[in-house]
């Protein structure tokens, strides 16, 4: 008898499986994408990949062209005549760029380093339920969200009672900490970090430091990577802190030696009629503009791919769980 109760039951077993496998293939059926959709689709990504890499091939063309066939001919897809004046003046000996590129690149990994760091840890802290003061730090942040002293008050701030005036860490502490990068990371703490773990370092003895660095910081690295991206594009791109605090050439950014260039460059084709002996008709400008977008974007366009995968995953995890 007990010998027909385990054949039953071993029957019972095969055919609950059979079951559950043809539901999966019926349900993995039902969500396919069909071919003549599939094929759809393809074409619409590749049209959006087209009409997103052409703007980027006639800039870096359009930088490897003379001044004078741009404006004769307008732009094209391969240069009509090859130069590489703008990159020559760019880079010339003594230019201001080269300085600019370094203070850059400097306060870029500085302050993405400092903001992952405090951003890490103040978000660290919001996520434990186990945290004294979360109320009051949470409504601290999100505050300055929607309230900021001003513009008077940051300047004097960041001048006077700082210091950071002329130095080149006035190109990246202002912007090492957000609000919101610190909503994002403590979402992501929250849902990505099980609690059960936490308490099972806790019960074999680790402490909060060891915890947070040995078991929580490499499940939150894709928390990490988002802030790292948000933080190097907007300290890349700023030149508003470089025009307040600072007013040496030595320690200007990129942005804003591009931005005083370009500025130099028009003022002086714009007055060469009242300069006498002044000779402004071999300055690039059109190509300069863009030999200037092609070094600023450049390094962006190739570090993201480096962030791609985690910063889909930090963005995606915190807005279906948070």
């Amino acid at each position: 008898m007990s010998t027909l109760n385990a054949k039953d039951a071993a029957r019972e077993a095969k055919r609950l499986l059979k079951a559950e496998k043809e539901a999966a293939k019926h349900s993995a059926a039902r969500n396919q994408i069909s071919k003549p959709t599939n094929a759809i689709f393809n074409v619409l990504l590749i049209i959006g990949c087209v009409l997103t890499i052409f703007p980027l091939w006639i800039i870096i063309v359009s930088s490897f062209t003379s001044e004078v066939a741009l404006k004769t001919y307008g732009y094209q897809l391969w240069p009509v005549e090859f130069s590489v004046n703008a990159y020559s003046y760019l880079f010339r000996d003594g230019s201001v760029i080269l300085t600019a590129y370094r203070n850059t690149l400097i306060a870029t990994f500085a302050g993405t380093i400092l903001s992952v760091i405090t951003v890490g840890l103040y978000a660290y802290a919001l996520s434990r339920p186990d945290f004294r003061y979360k109320k009051f730090f949470t409504f601290f942040s999100f505050f300055t969200m929607l309230f900021s002293g001003g513009m008077v008050s940051y300047y004097n701030m960041c001048r006077k009672v700082l210091g950071l005036q002329d130095t080149v860490w006035a190109l990246f502490l202002p912007m090492a900490f957000s609000a919101y990068w610190v909503i994002i990371m403590r979402t992501f703490y929250s849902s990505s970090v099980p609690e059960a773990i936490i308490e099972s370092a806790r019960i074999d003895g680790s402490g909060e430091w060891r915890t947070l660095i040995q078991i929580v910081c490499p499940l939150a690295i894709p928390g990490f990577a988002t802030v790292a991206l948000f933080s190097a594009i907007g300290i890349w791109n700023d030149f508003r802190v470089c025009l307040l605090l600072n007013d040496k050439a030595q320690y200007f950014n990129l942005q804003y030696t591009i931005y005083q260039t370009m500025n130099n460059i028009r003022f002086l084709k714009e007055n060469a009629s009242r300069m006498g002996g002044v000779n402004v008709a071999n300055l690039p400008e059109e190509t300069f503009r863009m030999a200037m977008a092609v070094v600023t974007v450049g390094p962006i366009i190739m570090a993201y791919p480096f962030f791609q995968q985690y910063f889909v995953k930090g963005l995606t995890v915190g807005a279906v769980k948070g």
